[in-house]
């Protein structure tokens, strides 16, 4: 730009704005004109420098006096250098990129040098599995004993990777953890790949692991089933993932459950369905029947006269509601009229006769010539 604009101007902030104020000019600014979220886009590029310029000057309550009273001629010698420079000076900029990307910034402060970086252990990866449930077990639950592969320290090296313990500095890095990366006009500080930040490297990798710390060993692991579950559901199993670096905690395990289909009951939610037989004379009397439950059978009223497709509900019978002691859903009972397929000539004969008692014309379709007036 040919003529530097105020820094007030430049970050939208009155002269007598407090840091806090500035600061979230400044945020706002960094957010919008960024080049990671700008991509080619010089312009933005442009007003990202100028609004870093002003806020590294506004921030600073040396330099903020200074500006104050001698203006952008008072700024001169005064480390802008280059762009770069304004960033080796730290100041709040680690902080804000901090929360504007999630400290994908990491040791922003650092830009142009600085220390070694932070070596952060790492916690074991998640595993998961899925885990198929017979229909009686998911709603009365049991303890499922499955085989899971994981990642496990290293016996012999105790997880480190070495072979005896001695450590080389990092060729990566040179010992620092860290490695500068460069983004549009950016030096970005990042965690260095090949030593995960400790600065140093293996000398003596261990034989059994290769130098990795964990090996690949298949465990049995007893997983709880509440009653209740079902397709969909997930359980976790603390600390049965993968293990971590020494130091850090293991990995959990996720189990996926899927309940299989029951020949005899279906569920909906928290209540059991089923349909239940019976004979014509039963319908028509009434009667006592049994019916069976995840719980065992029980006796049901029949009332007279009932229909077909009549529904009954046996209360608590269901299936348990996870998190709610003693309670259940229930189990709802459907009657259906059981026609048997092959009849003796003593049963043909009884019906024929119910048949002309009830003036019913079997032979002829007397349902149709109701209706339609067939003779």
């Amino acid at each position: 730009m040919s003529q530097k604009r105020d820094y007030y101007e430049v970050l939208g902030v009155k002269k007598d704005a407090d840091e806090s104020e500035i600061k979230k000019a400044y945020r706002g600014l960094a957010m919008k004109y960024h080049p990671d979220k700008n991509p080619g886009n010089s312009e933005a590029e442009e007003k990202f420098k100028e609004a870093s310029e002003a806020y590294s000057v506004l921030s600073d309550t040396e330099k903020r006096s200074r500006y104050d009273q001698f203006g952008h001629a008072g700024m001169s010698g005064q480390g802008f250098g280059s762009y770069e420079d304004i960033f080796s000076q730290g100041g709040g900029f680690a902080d804000i990129f901090s929360e504007l990307f999630g400290g994908g910034f990491g040791g922003f402060g650092g830009f142009g040098g600085g220390g070694r970086s932070e070596s952060r252990v790492q916690r074991g990866e998640n595993l998961q599995y899925r885990l198929k449930l017979d229909f009686l077990e998911a709603v009365k639950g049991t303890t499922k004993e499955i085989q899971v592969p994981r990642a496990v320290r290293c016996s012999p090296c105790s997880g480190t990777g070495s072979a005896d313990s001695k450590t080389v500095k990092c060729n990566t890095c040179n010992g620092m953890g860290a490695v500068l990366q460069r983004q549009a006009f950016l030096q970005i500080k990042t965690t260095c790949p090949t030593c995960k930040g400790k600065g140093t490297t293996i000398a003596n990798p261990c034989t059994s692991c290769k130098g990795g710390g964990r090996v690949r060993k298949e465990e049995t692991v007893s997983v709880p089933i509440p009653a209740g579950v079902d397709s969909g559901n997930r359980l976790k199993v603390g600390s049965k993932g993968n293990d971590g670096d020494v130091g850090a905690p293991a990995g959990d395990l996720f189990v996926d459950v899927i309940v299989q289909e029951h020949e005899f009951f279906h569920r909906e939610e928290t209540n059991i369905y089923c349909q239940i037989p019976v004979s014509y004379p039963q319908a028509c009397l009434g009667a006592k029947i049994k019916v069976p439950t995840v719980d065992g059978e029980v006796e049901l009223d029949i009332p007279a006269s009932t229909p077909s497709g009549k529904e009954f509900t046996i209360r608590s019978v269901g299936v348990p509601v996870i998190g709610r002691k003693h309670m259940r859903g229930d189990q709802i009972v459907q009657i259906y009229i059981d026609v048997p397929k092959k009849m003796s000539s003593e049963e043909e004969t009884l019906v024929r006769r119910l048949a002309e008692i009830h003036a019913e014309k079997v032979d002829d379709g007397g349902f149709f010539s109701k209706w339609f007036g067939k003779k």
